[in-house]
């Protein structure tokens, strides 16, 4: 015996993958417009950040002297670390954010 086709579960089918198509283009959208900027532990180094990972600026914000360039490798490292933890944590807010009302579908009922 074959299924009965439920037209209005195809349609909601239908519906909520464009909703969920616009929500995934306003996050990529988003997700290049927000910034995050973070500080290496010793304060000499910031990095700013877009949610999306890509890095946008990299600041000395110390003195160097009396550093040596491994310290300052050091301190750019942790910095580029702690910028790719804050995007993800920023993607991350800016799904829950967007993707709060989404619920998954109930399946679709056979006859």
């Amino acid at each position: 015996m074959g299924r009965d086709i439920d037209e209005t579960w195809i349609e909601e089918a239908v519906e909520r993958y464009r909703r969920i198509e616009t929500l995934f283009a306003e996050f990529d959208r988003a997700a290049q417009d927000i910034e995050v900027t973070v500080r290496s532990p010793d304060g000499l180094v910031e990095v700013a950040v877009t949610a999306a990972g890509a890095i946008t600026d990299v600041r000395i914000r110390g003195s160097l002297a009396g550093r040596s360039s491994a310290q300052l490798a050091d301190s750019v490292r942790a910095a580029v670390t702690s910028a790719a933890d804050a995007a993800g944590w920023a993607r991350q807010r800016l799904h829950a954010d967007l993707f709060s009302e989404y619920r998954p579908m109930e399946q679709g009922r056979a006859g």
